[in-house]
């Protein structure tokens, strides 16, 4: 049973590759990895937003074109973009999304002491954890998904890293599937890879990332204050996606992924329909959420003012971030 569940994993990894392998990805790398530093004559640079984050990429599915770069390969941690893979790797293998999975202390978070609203003990089914961890980027959940893949966290792990490699994700690391630890790590560019592969493959993730807020319904909650008797009382307990556009109007987007730890600042990645173009945005390390909105904003102003023969911002060369 063992040997045949390792072969569907094998092969689900090894088609992800053939079904990459084409001719957008190559042009990502044509693009991107190799460009040499523009000049004033071929450039606008006051046509070109003003962003914070560190690392930039936007990019046009349609195409296979890099509109927008600033240090598109450089490594650096990913926080809770991590969380993409997980569900990728999730949806691969197939498990019941039904079944009920139950939060232990193994779930808790040993490396920020962060804390969840999913408490030890209580249960929920894979699919829940599924929309929390991508939702509300829970870490509890997403920890949970990964300790019960078949095989164990251990292999789960190893999946991860196998699969960023068939997706030629050359640049990234996966050591746990949350993403508190800062040794995850990518580049815009391979996030960019792997957003534009679970957009394509993955109507269940797209539906989940890009749905503005989540219930679980009612649950028992118990309260607890101190020098006080607790109270058990059961109301509904709702979730808001991390990223604030999935509730606004005037983005549509079809999959959204947030991150943060110190080490990584703040992160997203998102696929959205903006000027009547299907794009990926990935914005990594900016110095606080509202820098992070606004950057991800000023994109689509730009891309909404028909400043596109103006693409790539060549200033940031590429760098191995440290």
């Amino acid at each position: 049973m063992k040997a045949v569940l390792s072969g569907l994993i094998l092969l689900c990894v090894h088609t992800g590759a053939a079904a990459l392998d084409g001719h957008a990805s190559l042009q990502w790398s044509d693009q991107i990895g190799t460009q040499q530093p523009a000049t004033q004559s071929t450039l606008d640079y006051a046509s070109l937003p003003e962003l914070s984050a560190q690392s930039v990429l936007v990019f046009d599915q349609a195409s296979g074109q890099p509109l927008l770069a600033k240090n598109a390969t450089l490594q650096t941690p990913i926080a809770s973009i991590t969380k993409l893979m997980t569900a990728m790797l999730v949806m691969d293998a197939a498990q019941p999304l039904d079944e009920k999975i139950t939060i232990t202390s193994a779930d808790r978070d040993t490396l920020k002491g962060t804390g969840s609203r999913l408490a030890i003990g209580s249960s929920y089914t894979r699919g829940q954890l599924l929309h929390l961890a991508l939702i509300a980027s829970d870490n509890r959940a997403a920890h949970a998904l990964g300790r019960t893949y078949p095989g164990g966290l251990e292999r789960f792990v190893a999946t991860m890293n196998r699969m960023a490699r068939a997706l030629g994700m050359n640049d990234t690391v996966y050591v746990e599937p949350t993403g508190l630890s800062s040794s995850n790590r990518s580049t815009a560019l391979d996030l960019a890879k792997l957003a534009n592969y679970a957009h394509q493959n993955y109507p269940e993730i797209r539906h989940i990332s890009s749905t503005g807020n989540y219930t679980l319904g009612t649950q028992r909650v118990v309260l607890k204050k101190k020098h006080r008797k607790a109270r058990v009382l059961y109301r509904a307990v709702a979730f808001n996606n991390t990223n604030r556009f999935t509730r606004a109007e005037d983005w549509h987007i079809g999959l959204s992924k947030t991150g943060f730890i110190n080490e990584a600042g703040h992160c997203l990645v998102m696929q959205a329909q903006v000027a009547n173009r299907d794009v990926i945005i990935v914005l990594l390390d900016a110095q606080g959420t509202n820098r992070r909105a606004g950057d991800a904003t000023r994109i689509k102003e730009w891309l909404e003012s028909g400043s596109l023969s103006h693409r790539v911002d060549n200033r940031h060369l590429p760098a191995s971030r440290t």
